[in-house]
């Protein structure tokens, strides 16, 4: 298993003007499709800029894949001989649109419809000119359907009814009882937040029975239970959920609570089936059948279900990451009220004026944590240990999003298009300059931080806040308040030291300074998600499996997430953006394996000392 890379920032063509005439863009599409069924090398070099991209989720290979110049695109193309892309269709029409965030490499852009062997999609085609030619500099094609498995939507959703006389006719409410009570499902999700949600919910338009486990008492409540103050820092452009977006009235950012409440509605209204209140207590996976044996523990006694597909939804990463290894920490030594990690945070205790905080850790969770500690009155200090990427909500979300996730927005799903379309070597280069300008504009506010000795980035070469997400799964702050805080003292600081030692009374650090505190709570992230599926499944359920997060060097894509790992299992996480995105390209994985299109079938080969272990 391939370590994770720092991909290189694209390099981009010469300024190139704006066009006027689109259609070559009519031309281009035309000889690929002539080309579509035999592509060669030649002529795949005809149609594609020396630094050209073709970026595919699951159209030609099942998988992820960015493939750079025309040699590896041509090796993308011809990979799978059962899974082509058939034709490229032009959908609505072409506009003029610059690849580069300074707006001098003016290019053709337009969606396209995509077909396929076995299923059809969307994507976007971007051409410059070469010479006298218009050539591709990128392509993006993502699957949205497969012929033998339909969405179960628009024209071709249930009628809810069967019409005439039936003797013991069950109603809608009986039906659904029976069906949470009896369901023998092909998919078995655990997790019932946001990626588990929205993929039973794409699972279940696609036909394919699924059942999430939850071991909250309500669905939600894995909102509901973070720490009090929560918002979500992206806003509700960004955030809509598949078949059943966020009302018009919505609040552009989102407490905690109400997403709680928003998830259970959402479950309800898409008849989702959920076991809550229940945990898995003992599983394990045949090579035989191709099926996992789950046993659960239920409100109503224990229940075992064989799926063949297994997804772990069970957040962005795994467990806490606790430095339990810190002296007296293990020996509680430690005489205040609260030493926690940020996942068990209960909230500042209100009207406490006087009481003294330590809060360790400087990314987003830290910060919200001691801004609720300084609006309960407590004299809180802030531990920095590394640095952090700052940016702040007001100028760092409309640079990112306005024009694409913002209130005059085109349709989220050609937002996604357009987002999705951008390689992720050609995202990072632009977003080098989305982040100088970012801070430009809070050019005072990073003033004030660094006069106050926080240490701060500008994330991998440069590139910000979303590079980092990609790449590390964290080290940023979007700043909603607690760095005017910071700047003028109103929360310590206490960079660039080591903690040596958990005191009775506080922290003592590697330089011998210590911090005195009531309250300590480490905000120090989580491992990775293959973590929890091993706590969860056993050591020997993950042997092999792929860490998840990161770059992949080969595929240029995320490593691990969001595709078949080993045993019928799978991975899902992410905000609320990606799972909307890859909620979609799971549920289809899963259908393609059921309807036998994936060479292997549901099962990838297991080795026979692994398989001896389950």
């Amino acid at each position: 298993m391939a370590p994770p890379v720092s991909l290189t920032p694209a390099t981009l063509p010469p300024p190139a003007p704006a066009p006027t005439d689109f259609t070559p863009i009519k031309e281009w599409l035309s000889a690929y499709n002539k080309i579509a069924a035999s592509p060669s090398a030649s002529n795949i070099s005809d149609l594609f800029l020396d630094n050209s991209y073709w970026r595919d989720h699951l159209c030609l290979s099942w998988d992820y894949i960015t493939a750079h110049g025309p040699s590896k695109i041509f090796n993308l193309v011809t990979a799978v001989p059962s899974s082509k892309v058939t034709a490229l269709e032009l959908a609505g029409e072409p506009f003029a649109a610059p690849i580069d965030y300074e707006g001098q490499i003016h290019g053709i852009t337009a969606f396209v419809n995509v077909k396929t062997s076995v299923g059809h999609g969307r994507g976007l085609v971007k051409l410059l000119p070469d010479g006298g030619k218009w050539k591709a500099f990128s392509v993006f094609t993502a699957l949205y359907g497969l012929d033998k498995f339909p969405e179960r939507t628009g024209a071709n959703r249930p009628s809810g009814v069967t019409h005439g006389a039936t003797r013991g006719r069950k109603n809608w409410k009986e039906r659904r009882e029976a069906e949470k009570a009896e369901s023998k499902p092909v998919v078995v999700i655990i997790g019932a937040g946001q990626g588990g949600l929205v993929t039973a919910a794409r699972l279940k338009v696609l036909g394919i029975e699924t059942v999430i486990v939850e071991q909250n008492d309500r669905v939600g409540d894995n909102w509901r239970k973070r720490y009090h103050q929560l918002v979500l820092h992206d806003p509700v452009y960004y955030d809509h959920m598949p078949y059943l977006p966020f009302p018009e009235n919505w609040p552009i950012f989102t407490p905690k609570d109400k997403l709680g409440d928003w998830f259970e509605t959402y479950a309800s209204v898409l008849e989702l089936n959920i076991l809550t209140s229940t945990t898995l207590t003992a599983s394990s996976y045949s090579a035989a059948t191709s099926t996992w044996t789950l046993t659960l523990s239920t409100p109503t006694g224990p229940r075992t279900l064989t799926p063949k597909h297994l997804v772990l939804a069970t957040g962005h990463s795994g467990e806490p990451n606790f430095p339990s290894h810190i002296p007296g920490i293990a020996d509680n030594t430690f005489k205040g009220d609260v030493l926690c990690h940020s996942s068990a945070f209960p909230g500042a205790k209100p009207n406490t004026p006087g009481r003294r905080a330590v809060v360790v850790g400087c990314c987003n969770s830290g910060h919200d944590i001691a801004q609720d500690f300084y609006e309960k009155g407590y004299d809180v200090t802030i531990v920095q240990r590394s640095t952090t990427y700052v940016m702040s909500s007001e100028h760092g979300l409309a640079a990112l999003f306005t024009g694409l996730y913002d209130a005059t927005s085109p349709p989220t799903d050609d937002a996604d298009v357009l987002f999705m379309a951008n390689p992720i070597a050609v995202l990072k280069r632009n977003h080098i300059g989305v982040t100088n300008e970012i801070a430009r504009r809070d050019a005072d506010s990073l003033a004030g931080l660094r006069a106050a000795g926080f240490n701060l980035d500008t994330g991998p070469d440069g590139s910000g806040f979303f590079m980092k997400y990609l790449e590390r799964g964290g080290g940023y702050y979007l700043d909603v308040g607690a760095s005017a805080l910071l700047a003028s003292g109103a929360i310590k600081l206490h960079a660039g030291r080591e903690i040596a030692a958990v005191l009775p009374t506080g922290l003592r650090f590697n330089d011998g300074s210590e911090l005195q505190a009531d309250e300590i709570v480490f905000a120090t992230g989580y491992a990775n998600m293959v973590t929890t599926a091993a706590k969860i499944l056993g050591k020997d359920a993950v042997e092999g499996v792929e860490d998840v997060w990161g770059i992949d060097g080969e595929t240029m894509e995320t490593r691990g997430m969001w595709r078949a790992a080993k045993r019928g299992l799978w991975f899902m996480g992410g905000n609320l953006a990606l799972t909307r995105w890859y909620s979609r390209m799971v549920a289809l994985g899963i259908a393609a394996r059921e309807a036998g299109l994936v060479e292997g079938g549901s099962e990838e080969k297991v080795d026979a000392k692994a398989e001896s272990k389950l």
